[in-house]
């Protein structure tokens, strides 16, 4: 069969900011994570509504059911090698902010990191979780949004190759 990136990709790849206390090694801790997902689109205008797949065994899948709050952050092609780190590493054994040196800032609407160096961010509270496969989708209501700069955004067209979009 054929693969799916075959067919639906190269997709806009993007990478989610989320934050809550977990149960790591025994030991409860404020956890923030960066998770890179390629599985997202807006599904409504009024109100404004944006979705998230999550693979059911990401420490976001957990962090996102707790605090009822993403952030999308939309990134330039500049930083593929981090949006490719963030993907191939997992949240409960690093600190992705600290290994790629990827700072962040807090969220003005809802209690979440967002990473600084995005040209753009969605802001989202969760309004309903559905389960789909080994995914579940989080639409979430768009509190707040920005265009922070223009510029070529991350395509994922599979494995480590990535492309942009060309003004």
């Amino acid at each position: 069969m054929m693969e799916l990136r075959h067919i639906a990709y190269p997709r806009q790849t993007v990478l989610i900011t989320s934050e809550a206390e977990v149960t790591l090694m025994g030991k409860k801790v404020e956890k923030k994570n960066i998770m890179t997902m390629s599985w997202s689109m807006p599904v409504s205008f009024e109100p404004w509504m944006y979705a998230i797949a999550v693979n059911d065994e990401c420490l976001s899948l957990e962090l996102i059911r707790k605090s009822k709050v993403f952030c999308v952050n939309f990134m330039p092609i500049e930083l593929k090698n981090n949006v490719l780190y963030c993907g191939r590493n997992s949240g409960r054994t690093k600190d992705k902010f600290k290994e790629t040196g990827l700072k962040e800032e807090e969220c003005e609407k809802i209690h979440c990191p967002r990473i600084k160096k995005a040209l753009a961010y969605l802001e989202c509270e969760v309004a309903e979780e559905i389960k789909a496969g080994d995914h579940f989708v989080f639409i979430g209501n768009v509190v707040n949004a920005k265009i922070k700069k223009e510029g070529n955004r991350v395509f994922h067209k599979g494995g480590d190759k990535f492309t942009t979009t060309i003004d």
